[in-house]
């Protein structure tokens, strides 16, 4: 058990939301603390495969640091360019720096999408799409100078974090088994089995290398806080000094947390593939939380 005020560890209370925004803080998208480093002609790069386990959806996130650039490719390990960006204008003349972005999240099986014209990408869909190895990064700045480096994405997927609760200002989770919603156990048994398999080992035994942890109440962003915690660890405890907010918050309040595995193939420097699960709890319940 943890207080985030008495450990070395990564915190952000200003975190607003759950694996959108507070992902990207924590796997280096925008800060300095995982991406790849150094990225050949880069500072830094980074390619990553983010899950919800909860609304069972999957991203391709990436981050491209380099200063003075005037454009920035990506190409898969099929030679597939699958990002480009390019400055004009003003900011042709100011320059690009850091790029980070993700790709749009689609649900993995079609009984969770909310209408029928929404995209559905199933795990082994994603995984075709996104092929496993090495992505180049290219780059131009003034001159004519180019830029290259690359950054390994990997299948190895971290499993879901399981049996999340919350007591008393202690929030606690077990490592999990299965990729949520994405996939059941018997359907990863499967896509590790055989001669080819479709992953190249089982969620349940990718490496971690943290956890990440958000908590957000609703209506009281002086509460909000991230941290990024060692592997060891599977319970943290919110500081002393919130004990008297939440003591006075309203009947009936929301809170949200998500805890997420970050791992990869940790032997080649592959850490930062992510799997997140989301828990509610309705705090000093009197009617019960409504939730959007």
């Amino acid at each position: 058990m943890t207080n985030f005020f008495n450990q070395d560890v990564v915190i952000r209370k200003d975190c607003l939301l759950g694996a959108s925004l507070c992902s990207l803080l924590f796997l280096g998208i925008a800060t300095d603390s995982s991406a790849t480093e150094p990225c050949g002609d880069f500072g830094k790069c980074k390619a990553i495969i983010e899950i919800n386990s909860s609304d069972g959806d999957i991203g391709f996130h990436w981050l491209v640091d380099a200063d003075d650039l005037n454009s920035i490719r990506i190409k898969d390990p099929n030679g597939a360019k699958v990002f480009e960006n390019k400055a004009y204008g003003p900011l042709g003349k100011q320059k690009l720096t850091e790029t980070f972005g993700e790709s749009s999240e689609p649900v993995c099986r079609s009984d969770l999408a909310e209408d029928e014209d929404e995209v559905v990408v199933r795990l082994e869909d994603f995984l075709n799409r996104w092929a496993s190895g090495v992505y180049d990064i290219s780059g131009s700045s003034d001159g004519g100078d180019k830029l290259a480096g690359e950054t390994l994405l990997s299948h190895y997927l971290p499993a879901a974090p399981e049996n999340i609760q919350y007591l008393a200002g202690t929030i606690s989770w077990a490592a999990g088994h299965t990729l949520g919603e994405c996939a059941s156990e018997e359907e990863l048994d499967a896509m590790v089995a055989g001669p080819d398999p479709m992953l190249p080992i089982h969620p349940e035994n990718v490496p971690l290398a943290a956890w990440e942890v958000v908590f957000v109440v609703e209506g009281h962003p002086e509460l909000n806080f991230a941290a990024r915690l060692p592997v060891a660890q599977t319970s943290v405890t919110l500081p002393a000094e919130y004990a008297a907010i939440l003591a006075v918050l309203p009947d009936d309040t929301l809170a949200k947390m998500e805890v997420g595995a970050v791992g990869g193939n940790l032997a080649i420097g592959d850490d930062d593939n992510a799997t997140y699960t989301e828990f509610a709890v309705c705090l000093k319940e009197d009617a019960g939380c409504e939730e959007d």
